[in-house]
Formats: C-alpha cells, structure tokens, sequence
C-alpha cells in the first residue's frame, strides 16, 4: 500500500532532483516531472535502488493539456496528492531589460507564472482529497536587481500568486510552504554568478536534507512522515 503520493516538478537535477532521492522511502510514491529523459530516469534509478516506487512525467510545463492529463491519472489511480513540491524553472539569460532576449522572457513567464497557476488550479483538487496536504515552493528574490529584469519580475509575479493562494488555502487544509533555499552548486547558479568560488556553496543533497529536516519541525501535523534528519547545528 501506498502511504503517500508526491510530486515534484523540476525533478531531473538541483534541488528537485535532490528532494525527490531524499523523499525515497517506503510507502511513498514520487512523481518526478520535468522535460529532460536522461536526468529523470537517473532520479528514477536512485529511488528504485532505495527499494521505494516513483514515476516519470516527461512533459513541457508550459503544455496547459499535458499537466491536466497527468493530474487526471494521479486521480483515477491514487485520488489524492499529499505533497507538491514545484522546484521547475525557466532562467532566461541575464541581460539589461532593453537588450534581453524577449523569446525567452515570454519563456520564462509561461513557465515561472502561468505553469505555476495551471498546477495550482489541476493540483488543488487532489491536495484537498489528502488529509495531509502541503505544497513546498521556492522563493529566488531577485526583482529589481540589476540584469534580472526578465527572471525577478516572472519570479516576484510566481509568489505573488502563491501567496495569494497561501492565503485562500488555510481553510481547504492544505498547507502551502515558500522556501528559500540557500545558495547551492547548480548549472543555474553557476549561469547566474560564472566567476563564484564553487566551494562556497551547498550541494543541493545537503540542502535538500536541511529543507526535509526543517519542514518536518515546523509542520508536524502534516510532516511528520518525512524522513528523519539528524543535522549539525
């Protein structure tokens, strides 16, 4: 039997892909979504040899159709989502507003906004189905900085709409979580800062550990089922 569904976006390297192997235990099913085969299917290899259970969704986030089908199969095989957690993103190259490449800022506003609203919209009906509901998203302040017009603004409109949602949720019993992750060693945070000391960084296990260990102290009503972390202070 399958204690808990979770599904996590962005699954297939950094911070999604080091959640989902942590999630890896027994009774708990990972949906691990995002559009890279190889990355996914590496995810998939680790959990499997934890002896726990996942799938793959291979799909664009910007595909309103593609999202509906895959919450339309969570629903007819399990009836409930107990976990989301959205770590997809779309970076688009940094640049000064009046210079950046507008392809990718509409890019990045159909993954970092619009995606963000159509998962809330086909998520939350299987999240109230749970008895346990929490959605995990990830906070990137960078709005009004200097070169990230394109990826602040689509980023500072993503919380905006999860905050509101924060908001409307509390009564629905699902409890949504806004993260800030500290700094890791990621492809995107090597684009965004190419001349940074690597060996100042997290390594994205790291923090997906200290991120589980956190959640599971602050929400223990709906948490406690996460695996156990015993961390330096």
């Amino acid at each position: 039997m399958t204690d808990k569904i979770v599904l996590i976006t962005g699954a297939s390297r950094g911070l999604g892909a080091a959640l989902a192997q942590e999630l890896a235990q027994s009774g708990t099913h990972i949906i691990l979504l995002a559009q890279t085969t190889g990355g996914l299917e590496e995810v998939d290899d680790v959990i499997h040899k934890k002896e726990a259970s996942s799938s793959i969704a291979v799909m664009d986030m910007a595909s309103d159709s593609c999202l509906a089908k895959l919450t339309e199969k969570i629903e007819v095989r399990w009836g409930r989502l107990d976990l989301l957690i959205h770590a997809a993103i779309h970076a688009p190259p940094l640049a000064p507003v009046a210079l950046g490449d507008q392809k990718e800022f509409v890019r990045a506003f159909h993954i970092n906004v619009l995606a963000t609203e159509n998962l809330i919209a086909n998520c939350q009906p299987l999240l109230k189905n749970s008895p346990h509901a929490a959605a995990i998203f990830f906070d990137d302040p960078r709005g009004g900085e200097k070169f990230f017009g394109h990826y602040g603004s689509t980023k500072t409109a993503q919380m905006a709409l999860v905050q509101s949602w924060k908001s409307e949720s509390h009564q629905a019993g699902i409890s949504v979580i806004i993260v800030k992750p500290q700094p890791m060693k990621t492809r995107l945070r090597c684009r965004f800062f190419p001349g940074e000391n690597p060996d100042s960084l997290i390594a994205p296990q790291i923090e997906a550990q200290r991120i589980l260990h956190s959640l599971r102290r602050d929400e223990p009503k709906k948490l406690n089922w996460l695996p156990r972390f015993i961390l330096d202070s």
